[in-house]
C-alpha cells in the first residue's frame, strides 16, 4: 500500500497544490463553499421574517431535502463511474446553478420544499460524484491530505462567504436576501465551468455478472461507514448541542457560541492538513480515529464542567474543551479518510464515496434530538455519556478496520490508500 513517506513532491507550495489537476479542485470547492456559506447565513431568516414561513414549516422543507440528498448519493456516484466521473460532475454542478435561485421564490411551504429537493438532488449528486473525482486524481499517497486540504479552504471560503450573508442581514432588505442566493448561483456556475478544466476521466466498465451496487454487498464496509457516521456525531454535539447547552445550562454569555465557532473555524484552516498527515492508508486511518476518539472524549468531559460555575469558570471550560474538541475533530477527519478511500476499489471510488457519506447524511436527520436530549436535557452527565461514547468508537476502530481491510479480496476490492 502506498505510503505517505513515498510522495515524491509536497501537496502544496505557498499554499497551493502543485498538481494542476488539484488547483483546479480547490478553485471549485472555494467557488461552491463561498456562495453556500452566504445562503447558509441567510437562508433562515429571509423564509421566516420575510417569506412568513413558521420555523416549523422551514424546518420541514429542509428535512425533506436532507432525505432527499440520503437517497440520491449512491446513484449519483454509481452514474459518476460508469459514465464518466467528470462529465457528470459538470451537469450536476451545473444543475445545482440552475436551482440555487429558485427557493428564493417560493410562497408556500410544499413549494419550498420541492425546489429546496430538486437543488439537493444536483448538489448531493455532484458531492458524490466530486468524492470520487477527488479519490481518482489524488493519487500517490496524497488523498486523505489533499482532503484535509479542501476542507481547510472550503472552511475559509464559507467563513468569508457568511461576511457577505451578514452584509444582506444588515440591509435587511427582500432584494438583498435574493441577490444572495443569485450570488450563490453565479459561484456554483463558475464551479461548474471549473470541473471542464478537469481531465476526461474513463468510465468504468462492469464485468458480466458483477452487481450494479456492489457497495450494498461489501458489508465489511457498510459497517465501516456506520462507524465512521456514529463518530461523525461530535460535529453536531459542537454545532447544534453547544450552542442549546451554553444557553441553557451554563452561565456563559450566549456571544460564546459564535466565539467557538470562529475558533474551530480558524484552527481547521490553520492546521487540518498538518494534524491529517500519516493517515493516508486503512490501518493508518483507523489508528487516527482512535487518537481523534480520544480528544473528542476529553473535550465534552471539559465542556460539561460549564454547568457547575459561575460564568468565568463556564467561559473557561467551554473554550478549553472546545480546543481539545478540534484537535480530535481534525485528527479524526483524517482517520475517516484513510477508512473511506482506502478500502473503496479505485475504479468504483464513485458509488463507494456516495455511500460512505451516506453516514454523515443519516446523521444529519437522526442526531439533532439525540444530541438535544443528552446535552441539554441532561446537562453535564450527558456530555460525559457522549464522552464514553467516543471512547467506544475509537476503540472498535482498529479491529473493525482490519476485518474489513482482510475482506478486500473476498470482495473484489484491491485497496487504495490515496
Amino acid at each position: 500500500m502506498t505510503t505517505p513517506e513515498l510522495v515524491a513532491e509536497p501537496l502544496t507550495r505557498n499554499g497551493i497544490p502543485v498538481d494542476r489537476d488539484l488547483r483546479i479542485l480547490a478553485l471549485g470547492s472555494f467557488a461552491n463553499r463561498f456562495g453556500a456559506g452566504a445562503v447558509l447565513t441567510t437562508s433562515a431568516l429571509y423564509f421566516t421574517r420575510q417569506v412568513g414561513f413558521s420555523a416549523t414549516e422551514v424546518a420541514l422543507a429542509m428535512s425533506v431535502a436532507a432525505v432527499v440528498g440520503i437517497v440520491v448519493q449512491v446513484p449519483a456516484g454509481h452514474l459518476g463511474d460508469v459514465r464518466g466521473p467528470r462529465r457528470v460532475l459538470t451537469v450536476f454542478m451545473a444543475g445545482a446553478a440552475l436551482f440555487s435561485a429558485p427557493p428564493a421564490f417560493a410562497r408556500t411551504p410544499w413549494a419550498l420544499a420541492v425546489l429546496l429537493g430538486l437543488l439537493t438532488v444536483f448538489e448531493r449528486g455532484a458531492g458524490a460524484v466530486n468524492q470520487g473525482v477527488i479519490a481518482q486524481l489524488a493519487t500517490g499517497g496524497r488523498g486523505v491530505l489533499f482532503k484535509a486540504y479542501l476542507r481547510a479552504v472550503t472552511n475559509t471560503a464559507l467563513g468569508l462567504g457568511s461576511v457577505l450573508g451578514g452584509a444582506a442581514l444588515v440591509i435587511d432588505r427582500p432584494w438583498a436576501y435574493v441577490s444572495v442566493f443569485f450570488l450563490n448561483a453565479v459561484f456554483t456556475g463558475l464551479a461548474a465551468w471549473n470541473t471542464t478544466r478537469l481531465p476526461d476521466l474513463p468510465p468504468y466498465a462492469r464485468g458480466a455478472g458483477e452487481p450494479r451496487l456492489a457497495v450494498l454487498r461489501d458489508w465489511p464496509y457498510v459497517v465501516v461507514t456506520v462507524l465512521t457516521g456514529l463518530f461523525s456525531m461530535h460535529f453536531f454535539v459542537m454545532e447544534l448541542g453547544l450552542a442549546l447547552y451554553v444557553s441553557q445550562r451554563t452561565a456563559a454569555p450566549p456571544v460564546m457560541v459564535a466565539i467557538i465557532l470562529v475558533v474551530n473555524t480558524a484552527a481547521v484552516a490553520l492546521f487540518q492538513v498538518r494534524l491529517s498527515r500519516r493517515a493516508d492508508s486503512v490501518e493508518a486511518g483507523a489508528r487516527a480515529l482512535v487518537r481523534g476518539s480520544c480528544w473528542i472524549a476529553a473535550g465534552f468531559a471539559v465542556v460539561a464542567l460549564a454547568d457547575r460555575g459561575p460564568a468565568w469558570l463556564a467561559i473557561a471550560a467551554l473554550v478549553a474543551g472546545a480546543l481539545v474538541h478540534v484537535v480530535g475533530e481534525m485528527v479524526g477527519s483524517g482517520g475517516q479518510w484513510g477508512l473511506q478511500m482506502g478500502l473503496a476499489p479505485h475504479e468504483r471510488q464513485g458509488q463507494y464515496q456516495g455511500f460512505a457519506g451516506l453516514g454523515f447524511s443519516v446523521m444529519s436527520v437522526v442526531a439533532p434530538p439525540v444530541v438535544t436530549f443528552f446535552c441539554v436535557g441532561l446537562g453535564e452527565t450527558g456530555w460525559l455519556v457522549l464522552a464514553v461514547f467516543m471512547l467506544v468508537i475509537g476503540a472498535v476502530s482498529v479491529p473493525v478496520s482490519r476485518w474489513a481491510l482482510a475482506s478486500r479480496g473476498r470482495y473484489g476490492v484491491r485497496t487504495h490508500s490515496g
